[in-house]
């Protein structure tokens, strides 16, 4: 793929993971809001914890995307100062590098 295209494509992914982040942790705070005000109903104890459980999945995923994402953009900084493959300050090589 074209260096150009990959470098366009790094921050609309990036930007479009924090805005997919924001409207998951919104719908999830509206979604317990509902809950709280329906009150409890008989056997949705159960059904609540699994809910929790996947929005806590879920949340975790999006921060491991956000994580990717930063790698990669700073590889591609790297890339673009002319220093890839070239150890950082303090940074020795090694056997396998």
């Amino acid at each position: 793929m074209n260096p150009e295209a990959i470098a366009v494509l790094i921050p609309i992914t990036a930007i479009g993971g924090f805005f997919a982040l924001m409207i998951v942790r919104t719908l999830s705070k509206v979604y317990t809001a509902k809950l709280q005000a329906q009150g409890q109903a008989p056997g949705g104890g159960a059904r609540h914890d699994e809910l929790v459980a996947t929005v806590e999945e879920l949340r975790r995923e999006v921060a491991e995307l956000a994580e990717r994402v930063d790698f990669t953009e700073r590889l591609l900084a790297k890339g673009r100062d002319g220093e890839a493959g070239k150890p950082g300050p303090g940074e020795r090589r090694t056997a396998s590098t």
